[in-house]
């Protein structure tokens, strides 16, 4: 049967109220997680009780936070929808409103509209998408490439466009934390790079699978054995930030944080040279370096010995 002209009143009357009460909210919903961002979220490294994004230092997480608070919004305007129309119904069309049911059938306007509107919002969510993909996939013409290698469980990082020296960075126990560095994050030798520059990272696995990521910046790859992935990133602000591995890479996977330094022009141009001195001789000195940071349980890279029983053997 077709819908009579008051089902099609109410219809209208109920998706005018639905939509006004889903946009007020919807507004409401991301005033408050912005302003719990501003409150909670840090730069660089996690906050204590943090629960959103970390925040923005390069174009590549600006876009990914915008594109958070775009679904956001999206995702509350759809929960909003259907729990208005949900007690609309509740309401309008028990028993006791309602004692007479309508024998109404099927309504094109509806099936129309709730096939459309569904295509439409994946629609306006691939275009954003695709665009954000395209950024962190596209590389651009880069100012300086770093490698970074992960091993059970540390990084070393090379410079082939700057000296061609390398360095492994290792976690600094607890006990030797200085009163700035956060725990489980800080590390022996930064990755120092210029600020508002390009940077290419290429990354690689030594053993297994690990995963190069830093939130603040933007980026996660994976470092595969025997592959070179490449992911990029530009910091529009000085500082240190930190990362983790974030693949499952053994035991002691917790133990192998990432940190990279900020600096002005200047000041890397005067890391670079003390850094070619400091590092010439890295390949004779890495297993000494490893067993000086041995994390309880840690085993030698390349072995199934434990850096304590290494160290006591040799």
């Amino acid at each position: 049967m077709g819908v009579t002209i008051a089902m099609k009143s109410w219809i209208r009357n109920a998706g005018r109220t639905a939509a006004g009460f889903v946009g007020a909210m919807a507004g409401l919903m991301v005033l408050a997680f912005a302003g719990m961002d501003a409150a909670l979220a840090g730069t660089g490294q996690p906050s204590p009780w943090q629960i959103n994004l970390q925040g923005a230092a390069s174009p590549v997480m600006e876009s990914i936070r915008s594109f958070h608070y775009f679904l956001l919004a999206i995702i509350v305007a759809v929960v909003l929808l259907v729990l208005v129309l949900l007690v609309i119904v509740m309401i309008r069309f028990n028993e006791k409103a309602n004692p007479v049911p309508s024998r109404t059938t099927h309504n094109t306007l509806i099936e129309v509209a709730w096939t459309v509107v569904p295509v439409l919002i994946l629609v306006a969510i691939a275009i954003p998408s695709f665009r954000l993909l395209f950024l962190e996939l596209d590389l651009p013409k880069a100012d300086m490439t770093v490698k970074a290698t992960g091993h059970q469980w540390y990084w070393s990082y090379e410079y082939p466009d700057n000296g061609d020296f390398s360095f492994d960075s290792l976690m600094v126990p607890t006990e030797d934390l200085k009163p700035d560095q956060p725990r489980l994050l800080a590390v022996d030798n930064e990755v120092v790079v210029p600020v508002n520059k390009i940077v290419r990272i290429q990354v690689t696995g030594a053993d297994v699978i690990h995963s190069f990521a830093l939130p603040s910046f933007g980026i996660k790859i994976d470092a595969i054995p025997g592959r070179l992935n490449e992911t990029w990133f530009q910091a529009e602000k000085e500082g240190v930030y930190y990362g983790q591995c974030s693949e499952l890479c053994g035991k002691d996977h917790a133990f192998m944080p990432i940190a990279i330094r900020v600096v002005s022009e200047a000041d890397f141009a005067a890391w670079v040279e003390k850094a070619k001195q400091e590092f010439a001789s890295n390949e004779t000195q890495a297993p000494e370096r490893v067993a000086r940071n041995d994390v309880p349980g840690t085993m030698v890279p390349g072995t199934m010995l434990p850096m304590a029983a290494a160290a006591a053997a040799r």
